[in-house]
């Protein structure tokens, strides 16, 4: 339950006292304003009191239904309808997000002056004729809503059960209520996207060290619904997110390398707001010491890094960032970002021309690092160890590597055959033929007690 103190009506927030007719003009000025806002019913606007509010659920209802019904273009994807409990009352929070394709307006009232509203201090003014005549011309035309799909025999199966398992079964007209389509009716990039078959791929690479020099895996997920590929990279990032443990004589303490819940929301973040028009999907990368997210796009023309870190929403997708909140995966509009900020600070951020990149650093306490020499020396004797039995017959490195399911052929030689061939616990079949393609290795039978003496 909160009781911080709610904000004072501003260029960001609208306070109602009850849900009002002049609702859906605040909803475009908000939509049409480069960093959205916030309108709470329920709240006096004079003394910020909340106001006793009867049957919420079906007020929630009716705030959809208006917004989604009353505004043009569709909004749809750039609102959150909350409830909020505040002074022992509950009332009805509206995150609005600034939309890519201003002007918005009353869908009755046309693109007009009628139409179409600003925010102007706490106030929503009709935007003059000049302004709606420049922001039309300036509109986003290259998002994947618009954009059609070069491929228009696509199935969904897999986007059907993600909805079925949410309790939310899609009907025939799922595409067009999902804006999954064009205005001709077509297929649109982002349908392409939730598809069951596409040539989108994200990539998590692991590197060995801290560059970029030795790779040490790359996998691939996608080809598929985005839903599913984005599951997969959250479950293997999940699994590169190791327990470190810090033994004491009287405790146990134990942390990963990263913090879980920014984890989760930057991996979100970095594929629901990358710039697929781009063709261009986000990038994972693990070093020994730090993830890094790079995602396609920078920020918003207009939308200062100071307004990006404050939690403001400008969806790069808003059909993505629709389904992603339908099957929770993400929680609200301008959410993820103060998660983030709750265990890095802003300087994890960095911004180009073209591209937006998260840097987190993994937390590894001094013991720890101890900790993890200590398991690598002990496997690597493991692996040697089991190298020198599997090597009792002459075996090629390809053979060896296999034996081991290692990939890295650097980190191969340098930790387990040079080590081994240096030792004499190896010794080569064509010694004065080192790189012979019909190079084979095979155990000599000293035991490390034996090279020991």
């Amino acid at each position: 339950m909160s009781h911080l103190p709610l904000p004072f009506e501003n260029q960001h927030v609208e306070f109602k006292r009850q849900l009002s007719e002049g609702l859906e003009k605040e909803v475009v000025a908000f939509l049409n304003a480069k960093a959205g806002g916030v309108i709470y019913i329920g709240v006096d606007d004079a003394n910020q009191q909340a106001v006793a509010l009867d049957d919420i659920d079906g007020l929630q209802l009716k705030v959809k239904d208006r917004i989604k019904h009353n505004v043009s273009p569709s909004p749809m994807g750039l609102f959150d309808v909350l409830t909020e409990d505040w002074q022992g009352q509950v009332v009805i929070k509206i995150v609005v997000a600034s939309g890519s394709e201003a002007p918005y307006y009353l869908s009755k009232a046309g693109m007009s002056p009628k139409g179409c509203f600003m925010r102007v201090g706490s106030a929503a003014e009709p935007m003059p004729a000049r302004l709606i005549e420049e922001l039309f011309a300036s509109r986003t035309r290259d998002s994947i809503g618009s954009i059609r799909s070069r491929h228009q025999d696509l199935k969904f199966e897999q986007l059907k059960i993600y909805y079925q398992e949410q309790g939310l079964p899609l009907n025939e007209q799922f595409a067009r209520n999902l804006e999954l389509t064009t205005t001709e009716g077509e297929y649109n990039y982002a349908a392409y996207l939730l598809a069951d078959n596409n040539a989108s791929s994200i990539k998590v690479a692991k590197y060995a060290g801290k560059d970029r020099v030795d790779l040490i895996e790359n996998e691939e997920y996608g080809h598929c619904c985005l839903v599913k590929a984005t599951k997969a990279v959250l479950e293997k990032l999940k699994l590169e997110n190791r327990t470190l443990a810090h033994i004491t004589e009287t405790t146990r303490q134990e942390h990963q390398l990263l913090n879980p819940i920014a984890l989760r929301e930057a991996v979100i973040n970095a594929i629901v707001h990358n710039q697929y028009s781009r063709e261009v999907p986000p990038k994972f990368e693990l070093f020994d010491d730090r993830l890094e997210i790079t995602s396609a796009g920078a920020l918003p023309s207009g939308f200062s890094e100071d307004e990006f870190f404050m939690g403001y929403s400008v969806p790069q997708n808003k059909e993505l960032m629709r389904v992603f909140r339908d099957l929770n995966l993400v929680e609200q509009l301008g959410s993820g970002i103060p998660r983030i900020l709750a265990y890095y600070p802003k300087t994890a951020y960095e911004f180009s021309a073209n591209f937006t990149r998260v840097v987190l650093p993994f937390t590894v306490p001094a013991s720890a690092t101890d900790q993890a020499t200590d398991q690598a020396t002990d496997q690597a004797t493991d692996q040697a160890e089991r190298l020198l039995v599997y090597c009792t017959e002459p075996r090629s490195s390809n053979e060896m590597m296999a034996f081991l399911r290692l990939m890295h052929r650097p980190h191969f030689r340098e930790s387990l055959l040079k080590p081994l061939l240096d030792s004499g616990q190896l010794k080569m079949t064509l010694p004065d033929k080192p790189k012979s393609p019909n190079q084979r290795y095979v155990s000599t039978g000293l035991s490390t007690v034996d090279r020991e003496e």
